[in-house]
């Protein structure tokens, strides 16, 4: 088969969400529907015993939270669809940023009962940035919420998208009948089943059949009134306006209850894009490029805890990856095969002879990847837009077992490497000061060290206000700074030179006094700067 026939069947794209939106039962769902697995587990309930697939990590089945991006890859209809679930809570947001960055679509998980919140806002931000396609799967619609109307009114406006929705909901809590299919003039009735399959779809000529009026009635003529409003108010549907990135499909249903999943499915599969060209320092790369290449946008330590592996998650984005074939690491600058790469359904794993563009891989790392590193086969370009963001709490690492000192600096090594915390350790000396997004990250990165390492640490507070990379040509430039505040320089993981700032005010002095240095909020992981910011 060509390569371009094995692109065109690659559906690879993140689900996003604010937390408890519902993106993993999501998630869950979508592999129920296309047969990877047979009973739907969730992420919290009292009766259902299977936790999600996408949350395998202990912390989070206890916490009932994702705090690490799952890869799912599974077949549907003859496409193969590589998806990530992402982590919801804000603590966790560079690594769901960094999976943005791997992915060639999104599908947006909104409650039907809060509306648009503020992580989905800072998300969608994000996919702006990039123009990436989303389709938006408003949720919850058993539960008594916000009016549909109002809720297609809030997402254009806080989201800055146009929105058409593609199925239509008939009432909404204990009232909700099902969702109507516009274009294909089907009606989905709602049956609440939490693990299995369960649809009843019936087929009616259009809002004057009988049989749709004799079923709902008055109802009938409310829906009907609504289409109406819909196709006069909202766009009509255009695939080239949603690949752009400037329209949203939009789909209801309750993930929870297995409900309007179908729907979203298939349409998915239908109109997702196919894998799309990717920047490099030479430019932009096409994926039918004969030559492959890919890049690292995540490190998992201890997938698996009994063989204490470390995973490398991989995007192919041209060519075709072989098992057991040399390719160039351009970090490195030297040649490295693979015996082991691996397909994942979360934890588990299979062997695999090939990939294509837009399969996401595992790659078995024996400490040689970091986040940002490219594969080719033999060409020294890197993939760009693969972002480092500048931490906002930081603490101070304190051993509490001596006699743990090398499991505490292999752990905390390792779980730096996977993007969870930054670590910068002092220019004089050996004191190390660990930065994170979110306070949560701390008891993650607690509990890992102890559970998966066997080192106990605490985290002292260190009073600061932001981190700065400062890049400099020759040493002149930053006399200054050496000279006044070495006390808060520190070095990343990379060698790079930190400035981690007190106060907004010794910042602003720390510039003043420094003017041709520049200092940076964000860095790409290929140590270039980025050329987007975020809040």
């Amino acid at each position: 088969m060509s390569i371009e026939k094995e692109i065109n069947k690659r559906k690879t794209f993140a689900i996003i969400s604010h937390p408890d939106a519902g993106k993993t039962t999501l998630t869950e769902k979508l592999l129920l529907y296309s047969g990877a697995i047979n009973i739907a587990g969730a992420v919290k309930s009292n009766k259902i015993t299977k936790t999600a697939t996408s949350d395998f990590l202990e912390i989070e089945k206890q916490r009932g939270i994702s705090v690490a991006t799952s890869v799912l890859s599974f077949s549907y209809e003859g496409y193969k669809i590589n998806l990530l679930d992402t982590p919801g809570h804000k603590d966790f947001a560079e690594d769901t940023y960094r999976t943005l960055t791997a992915v060639d679509s999104v599908i947006l998980v909104i409650d039907c009962v809060k509306g648009v919140e503020e992580q989905t806002e800072k998300l969608m931000n994000v996919c702006r940035m990039r123009n990436t396609p989303v389709i938006i799967f408003i949720n919850k619609l058993d539960r008594e919420g916000r009016p549909p109307i109002e809720l297609l009114d809030e997402i254009e406006a806080k989201l800055g998208i146009n929105t058409r929705p593609m199925t239509w909901p008939l009432g909404m809590g204990a009232s909700f009948k099902g969702v109507y299919n516009i274009y294909k003039n089907t009606f989905n009735f709602f049956i609440s089943n939490k693990q299995k399959v369960e649809d009843e779809v019936q087929t009616f000529n259009g809002f004057d059949d009988p049989e749709l009026i004799s079923l709902f009635g008055i109802e009938a003529e409310k829906l009907k009134e609504d289409i109406e409003l819909i196709d006069g108010v909202y766009h009509p549907y255009n695939e080239m306006l949603y690949k752009e990135g400037e329209l949203s499909p939009v789909f209801f249903g309750s993930a929870l209850n297995n409900f309007g999943i179908k729907e979203l499915l298939d349409t998915f599969v239908t109109i997702a894009p196919a894998p799309k060209p990717r920047l490099t320092t030479e430019g932009l790369l096409q994926p039918t490029s004969e030559e492959f290449s890919g890049f690292v946008f995540k490190i998992q330590a201890n997938l698996d805890p009994r063989h204490r592996d470390r995973i490398a998650f991989f995007r192919v984005c041209s060519g075709k990856f072989e098992r057991n074939k040399f390719y160039h690491h351009v970090r490195l600058d030297r040649d490295i095969k693979f015996p082991n790469p691996a397909s994942f359904m979360a934890q588990s794993k299979n062997l695999i002879e090939d990939a294509y563009p837009g399969d996401v891989i595992g790659l078995y790392d024996s400490n040689i990847f970091k986040i940002g590193d490219t594969l080719t086969e033999g060409s020294k370009f890197m993939f760009k837009g693969i972002p480092r963001f500048s931490p906002e709490i930081f603490r101070e690492l304190r051993n509490t077992d001596p006699f743990k000192t090398k499991q505490l600096e292999k752990g905390i090594s390792q779980l730096t490497d996977e993007g969870l915390a930054q670590l910068f350790i002092h220019s004089y000396g050996n004191r190390k000061v660990i930065g994170v997004v979110g306070e949560l990250q701390f008891d993650v990165i607690k509990y890992r060290l102890l559970h998966e390492f066997g080192a106990s640490c605490d985290f002292i507070p260190y009073h600061s206000y932001r981190a700065c990379w400062v890049r400099y040509q020759d040493e002149s430039e930053i006399e200054e700074l050496t000279r006044l505040r070495s006390n808060n320089l520190f070095y990343d993981k990379n060698k790079n030179l930190v400035y981690i700032a007190e106060t907004e005010f010794s910042l602003n002095m720390a510039r003043q006094k420094n003017p041709k240095a520049e200092f940076l909020f964000s860095i790409e992981h290929n140590d270039q700067t980025v050329e987007i910011e975020f809040d």
